[in-house]
């Protein structure tokens, strides 16, 4: 997390706490980081431990929810928002971790883009997490009827983010509004990202885009 140094960080299958047999991850994570607010989204028990989705963040954070979008007798899942204050504009970000299964995430895609995305928010939206969706499925293609999507190929040859160690699957994604301009955006590839997580971290830079 330091190699990135990001003013916003999500992450996704985080255990936060440390009465289980797990451990917290979410705590040796902070270990190094200073100036961060955690908000954590609870989406099931691990060995007793809270598991499910986090957002660290540099700016002020003014709100936290968590979405459940389990869908029947798939494994738990969920989508953790956080409000941000950027200055004078708030970011509404949105954490995903969508589901393995094709119908699990056809409801899940509609859930997220019609009650959830579709609220009346006073700022900006970023969407952006792991969705498990490799082809251009239902969650895709909605999203994409109403927010932007990180185009990889304009900036990066290879778009591949999973597994880490040989890359064969694009599985992680992020998405915007029109009112957000994507500066830069680049994938972190070191030896201590490839011992963190089985992905690839995604990082990008926006700026508030003049009306």
């Amino acid at each position: 997390m330091q190699e990135l140094d990001a003013d916003v960080i999500a992450l996704q299958e985080v255990l936060r706490e440390s009465n289980g047999r797990a451990g917290d991850q979410l705590e040796a994570i902070m270990a190094p980081l200073k100036g961060y607010e955690i908000a954590f989204g609870e989406n099931r028990k691990h060995e007793g431990a809270a598991y499910g989705n986090a957002v660290l963040s540099r700016l002020p954070v003014e709100l936290v929810r968590n979405y459940d979008l389990t869908w029947r007798g798939c494994e738990r899942r969920g989508c953790l928002r956080v409000d941000v204050r950027a200055g004078s504009e708030l970011l509404h970000i949105f954490n995903v971790h969508l589901g393995t299964a094709f119908v699990e995430r056809r409801h899940q895609g509609r859930q997220l883009s019609g009650e959830i995305l579709g609220q009346r928010l006073r700022g900006h939206r970023l969407v952006l997490g792991d969705f498990n969706e490799w082809t251009r499925g239902l969650a895709t293609r909605l999203l994409s009827e109403h927010l932007q999507s990180v185009d990889v190929r304009r900036f990066l040859r290879r778009r591949r983010t999973y597994p880490g160690i040989l890359p064969v699957l694009h599985l992680d994604h992020f998405y915007y509004d029109d009112g957000l301009e994507l500066e830069h955006f680049r994938v972190h590839r070191t030896r201590v990202s490839l011992v963190a997580s089985d992905h690839l971290p995604m990082v990008a830079e926006f700026t508030h885009a003049e009306p």
